[in-house]
C-alpha cells in the first residue's frame, strides 16, 4: 500500500489525508482531493507536500483507495 512519501504515488485528483504544518505535533489529518503537487523531489521522508482543492497545504500521510 503506497503511503505519501513517493511522488510517483501521488496524482492530481487523488483523494488523500494530509497533515498540516500546525497539526504536525498532534498528527491531526485533513481529508481532501489533490489539486497541486508542491514537492519537486521524487521522495520525501515526511510525505509529499500537496495543495488540496480547498487550498489546504499539507504533507500526504495516507492515500485513500
Amino acid at each position: 500500500m503506497p503511503d505519501g512519501r513517493n511522488r510517483k504515488d501521488i496524482a492530481i485528483g487523488l483523494e488523500v489525508k494530509v497533515v498540516q504544518k500546525h497539526h504536525q505535533r498532534s498528527g491531526e489529518l485533513t481529508e481532501g482531493v489533490v489539486k497541486k503537487i508542491l514537492t519537486k523531489s521524487p521522495h520525501h521522508p515526511h510525505g509529499i507536500k500537496v495543495m488540496l482543492e480547498d487550498g489546504i497545504v499539507g504533507r500526504v500521510k495516507n492515500i485513500i483507495a
